[in-house]
């Protein structure tokens, strides 16, 4: 039986970034550069001010108070998208909207809000400006320059980036389609529910769960179905799985060792080779790797909870490498233990939590309650995973662990402070 680190190991060992497309740049949030994104130009493409105000001769500015104000003959005025027309000589200034470009001969902007305003004359009161608010030729990036590195994650400041540098569209790497499937003759869809209310079925939650699992992991999920407790149906729905096509087949139940859990018996039969199949884990001890059709497949067990924590342990780092991203996994932050902790079999556990930051900045953790694997509210309430080794079984209140924070929010705070 691997550890959780051998078997990720394994996992992501095996599947690799997916073949490369051009995307237009709205459509590139959450995908991955594929190639280095390289500067065509220089920006800025000259001097330009960082300020309303007035460009002038720095040396000019110094020793400028209220008492002792510099004047300076305004020669013109030059606003965004204008260029000025003469340079300035000593005592003059051009009146300058940000982002203008530099007159020859300054090398200093003085705010407004430190002058008089004048139009024809300005009388300056601070020096504080003195060879400032200039922002110099190529300060952003300079023709030639690689701007953006191929592996790099897109997000808003790097689409706006792009855009800068005249990308259309984008080089980036497929987003996997990923194959979803489950089994059980309890299972309904949500437009049986009347089955479920009465108490005669249950709702398939995981082909939903892991619906929005994938998407969140910037997949694409392709929904297949859930089998009957028969080979016949499994196989059926498998061979369904594999002629959609997909990067990534993921299906949940139907692995451990029951008599109804026929996937390890239906995939010998469709020739997959099977890489390994139980982590020394809780929840999720049952969970098979391989390859069927030469497409990747991961198994995840049954209980709505094992699905969660062994899609974020095993599937979301795969499918973020088929995206390309090189950061695969979250990264563990210590916590301080609210309450004692204790777990029954020398596993590593991955228990519900809640963590919280307290004002002195440390994290704190404590367990969203009851820890049965069947317990799908339980993840709803946890905004991470306390990580619990399996060679320290027993830990009390003060305590230090780790855990994996689930969301991006995790961190957030009610009210602003700084």
């Amino acid at each position: 039986m691997l550890s959780v680190a051998e078997a990720v190991a394994r996992i992501t060992g095996d599947v690799h970034a997916l073949e490369v497309e051009r995307v237009p740049l709205l459509d590139a949030p959450g995908r991955v550069l594929a190639a280095d994104a390289v500067a065509t130009y220089t920006l800025p493409a000259c001097d330009n001010s960082a300020m309303d105000g007035y460009a002038v001769r720095g040396s000019e500015l110094e020793g400028a108070s209220e008492a002792t104000p510099r004047e300076f003959r305004v020669v013109e005025t030059v606003a965004a998208g204008q260029f000025p027309t003469r340079a300035i000589v000593a005592g003059e200034a051009t009146r300058i909207m940000t982002g203008a470009p530099l007159p020859l001969g300054a090398d200093t902007v003085v705010r407004v809000e430190d002058t008089d305003a004048g139009t024809v004359v300005v009388r300056a009161v601070k020096e504080r400006d003195a060879r400032k608010n200039v922002r110099p030729r190529g300060e952003d990036f300079r023709d030639g320059d690689v701007v953006l590195r191929a592996g790099e994650p897109l997000g808003p400041a790097q689409v706006g980036v792009l855009a800068s540098l005249g990308y259309a569209d984008v080089p980036v790497h497929r987003a996997p389609r990923v194959a979803i499937l489950g089994s059980g003759d309890e299972l309904v869809d949500l437009d049986q529910f009347d089955l479920v209310r009465s108490g005669q079925k249950i709702v398939a939650s995981n082909s939903y769960t892991l619906n929005a699992l994938v998407r969140s992991a910037g997949g694409i999920p392709v929904p297949i179905g859930n089998a009957a407790d028969t080979p016949e149906s499994m196989r059926a729905l498998f061979e369904r799985a594999i002629a959609a096509k997909p990067d990534l087949i993921v299906s949940s139940a139907g692995i451990s060792v029951g008599e109804f859990d026929y996937v390890r018996d239906v995939l010998g039969a469709l020739g997959a080779e099977l890489k390994f199949w139980k982590v020394r884990m809780r929840p999720g001890a049952p969970l098979g790797f391989g390859a069927v059709a030469g497409v990747p497949w991961i198994g995840l067990p049954g209980n709505p909870v094992s699905v969660m924590v062994t899609f974020e342990l095993f599937v979301r780092p795969a499918i973020r490498r088929q995206l390309g991203h090189t950061r695969l996994h979250r990264r563990p932050v210590p916590v301080t233990l609210e309450e004692p902790v204790q777990i029954g079999a020398r596993l590593t556990h991955f228990l519900r939590a809640i963590v919280t930051a307290q004002p002195s900045g440390a994290l704190t953790a404590r367990l969203t309650g009851p820890q049965g694997s069947g317990i799908l509210t339980s993840m709803a309430r946890a905004n991470a995973l306390l990580v619990v080794p399996e060679d320290a079984p027993q830990h009390a209140a003060g305590d230090r662990l780790s855990a994996l924070l689930l969301t991006p929010d995790a961190q957030l705070a009610e009210s602003f402070a700084l």
